[in-house]
């Protein structure tokens, strides 16, 4: 048998046998624009909203690090949710989107807002990043007004060009691939 690597990994993979379902397909997400740099913070926020919490950025702030999304999926357990990791690497937005609009649930994708260096700043920091939520084949943008494309069809999202550094699926609690 001769063997060659696979390039074509779907962003969710399925286990043998097992059928895709949605999760939160039917959630309605209200857009929340951040204030400052709380995207992350501000991002959780709109979705615990979603389940009927009472629940402002702050809380958010005070429970996670922006750099470690196991502490924003952690965060997210009060609200019956949970992250899981995509596969991915780092392509465009603009390749993965269709993929994504196809799954139909709920993601958090994350992008280079620069291209991205290979080495930390005299800060320690990489470079910036950002993170938008996105349901069905809607994208909700934190950093933008609701009706200067805070919301927006995936499709026609002005990002795309960016790379994508991390992407999750929301999934319930105790979903055998949460973080």
């Amino acid at each position: 048998m001769t063997w060659r690597p696979d390039a074509s990994a779907p962003l969710w993979h399925l286990s043998r046998g097992q059928q895709d379902e949605t999760f939160f397909q039917d959630l309605k997400l209200e857009h929340l624009k951040q204030i400052g740099p709380s995207c992350v913070a501000t991002t959780l926020c709109m979705v615990a909203r979603a389940t009927g919490a009472d629940v402002t950025p702050d809380y958010f702030k005070a429970r996670t690090n922006s750099q470690s999304p196991y502490s924003w999926s952690e965060a997210l357990k009060p609200f019956g949710m949970q992250l899981a990791y995509c596969n991915h690497d780092q392509r465009r937005i603009e390749y993965i989107i269709e993929e994504l609009k196809g799954i139909n649930d709920l993601f958090f994708v994350s992008f280079y807002s620069i291209d991205p260096p290979s080495d930390p700043d005299e800060n320690g920091k990489l470079c910036t990043a950002h993170i938008v939520t996105m349901s069905g084949s809607t994208i909700y943008d934190t950093a933008k007004n609701p009706n200067k494309g805070g919301v927006s069809d995936a499709s026609d999202y002005s990002r795309l060009e960016r790379q994508a550094k991390r992407i999750f699926r929301v999934v319930p609690l105790d979903h055998p691939r949460c973080l």
